[in-house]
């Protein structure tokens, strides 16, 4: 926290500003009872929003798909996480945008929830796998399946998030640092939390974007493959692709990008994380460091 303030967060609750121990929604609200809502997850470095605008058009584009009114304009939303960013003095943050159905009665139909709510949490947090990043994350195929496309895309970034919460207690239990999840014709799919790619001999192949989420740091190493002139390519991908991969990572916006050196007690590679993982984080972090919509001008 900038200048090494204790005092407490606050948080963007419906257009004001409240400490973190009074920020509350009621248990009527339908993004509680059901999970009936939609979230975003963006970071801050350095001093800027990185992919700001991207961030807000998928958090519109979900609401839209579940037929949820968000009560701002992108421009609106986009001043209220900045100003939530200033207001904590924040220069480097996780920030969460959520926005839910709103408050209704115990039934189902959102036609009873007039007033979706609208919330922003900034908060200081260190990348997701904390210190797995040197020597590379132990991942597991779990037997929970990716929501089928025809039941709840998972382009659809909900509040509902039990598919990836079961996958993770899978992976919790048969020892993994993450779940990797195939969908239901046998394909891979992504991660609990992220995205994954797979570099075979000398070429990185990451599955289209129908059976698992839109990325936003999947696009950003999609370019930044394509600038470094690496082959790539977008197919599906099985088993066997990552038992025989020569690397894997993983990459998200809370994650970045994590190497991934053990698959189902396989070892990737030689063990440790691969050097075209390793160049395409270092031109990541690089890339960090000075794009974004500025905090404080």
């Amino acid at each position: 926290m900038a200048g090494g303030r204790m005092e407490e967060l606050l948080v963007y609750m419906n257009g004001e500003f409240v400490p973190e121990s009074q920020a509350k929604i009621s248990i009527f609200d339908h993004g509680f009872l059901y999970g009936d809502g939609v979230f975003e997850g963006i970071r801050a470095y350095n001093g800027r929003v990185f992919k700001l605008y991207e961030h807000i058009d998928r958090l519109y584009d979900c609401a839209k798909v579940i037929d949820l009114e968000i009560p701002l304009s992108k421009e609106e939303f986009a001043e209220a996480i900045l100003e939530t960013l200033r207001r904590n003095r924040l220069r480097d943050a996780y920030i969460r945008p959520i926005v839910t159905r709103g408050i209704g009665d115990l039934g189902l139909d959102p036609r009873k929830c007039s007033n979706p709510a609208v919330i922003i949490i900034t908060k200081p947090w260190g990348r997701l796998y904390g210190d797995l990043y040197e020597k590379g994350l132990r991942a597991v195929t779990v037997t929970v399946r990716r929501n089928a496309i025809d039941s709840l895309p998972p382009n659809i970034k909900s509040l509902n998030y039990l598919n990836n919460i079961l996958a993770k207690i899978e992976a919790n239990a048969k020892g993994g640092d993450e779940a990797i999840f195939l969908d239901h014709n046998g394909y891979v799919s992504e991660g609990s939390g992220d995205n994954i790619f797979v570099v075979k001999n000398g070429e990185i192949t990451t599955p289209p974007t129908i059976n698992n989420l839109k990325g936003i740091t999947r696009a950003v190493v999609i370019d930044i493959i394509r600038e470094l002139g690496i082959p790539f390519k977008e197919a599906n991908i099985g088993l066997f692709d990552l038992y025989s991969a020569d690397e894997i990572f993983v990459t998200g916006t809370a994650a970045e990008i994590a190497p991934v050196t053990y698959i189902d007690g396989r070892t990737v590679g030689d063990g440790k994380p691969g050097e075209v993982t390793k160049r395409l984080i270092e031109k990541f972090n690089e890339i960090t460091a000075r794009e974004g919509v500025e905090i404080y001008k």
